[in-house]
């Protein structure tokens, strides 16, 4: 793995863990959004959601689940954002797949 979030993952970087089980793992956003900022990161490396192969569609759910748990723990049920960016025209800027779940106050409309 050769992100960084490859690099934690393997336990080379330090994160401030919320989850993980043997699929993904979850860790708090070292420059969150808002409140509650949390990354959802499959242990597969896969770049992006476009690059995500039929076989590995499962690790949504996985990663839906996740969501719903830790929105659970962190007290968001009653609103958050799940989301990811695929590409750099969306901005994304660490290339394996990720999810924000982003909750905590109220949050405004996106462009």
């Amino acid at each position: 793995m050769t992100t960084i979030f490859g690099k934690i993952i393997q336990g080379k970087l330090p994160c401030k863990k919320v989850f993980e089980n043997e699929h993904i793992l979850a860790f708090e956003d070292i420059a969150p959004a808002a409140p509650v900022h949390i990354l959802i990161v499959p242990k597969k490396e896969i770049p992006n959601l476009q690059a995500l192969q039929k076989e590995d569609f499962w690790l949504l759910a996985e990663a839906v689940k996740v969501a719903q748990h830790l929105a659970e723990k962190f007290d968001i049920t009653d609103g958050y954002r799940f989301l990811t960016n695929s590409g750099p025209e969306a901005g994304q800027t660490i290339f394996h797949l990720h999810f924000h779940l982003i909750g905590g106050r109220r949050l405004s409309h996106l462009a």
